[in-house]
């Protein structure tokens, strides 16, 4: 079993994902159904994409899913900025 408590990486996109669930539920306060389901989705990507990263089963895999993970945060920075 890895050890997550002194993984950075894994640390950062937890709370990222956090924040994101909760940034969503204060859109959806204000009736921004849409953004907050779209942002909710590819923000709490990250984390579970470099959740995974941690267990590949090649080097490739691993850089694969690191590379997810940049991809949905790119795509997270586009669908904040809509707001």
């Amino acid at each position: 079993m890895i050890n997550f408590e002194n993984n950075p990486l894994i640390q950062k996109t937890v709370q990222f994902s956090l924040d994101i669930i909760e940034y969503c539920e204060l859109l959806e306060e204000k009736r921004k159904f849409v953004i907050a389901k779209q942002l909710l989705r590819c923000g709490t990507s990250i984390g579970a994409n470099a959740f995974e990263a941690q267990n590949p089963h090649s080097k490739n895999d691993f850089i694969n899913k690191i590379k997810i993970s940049a991809k949905e945060l790119e795509e997270t920075k586009i669908r904040k900025n809509y707001l």
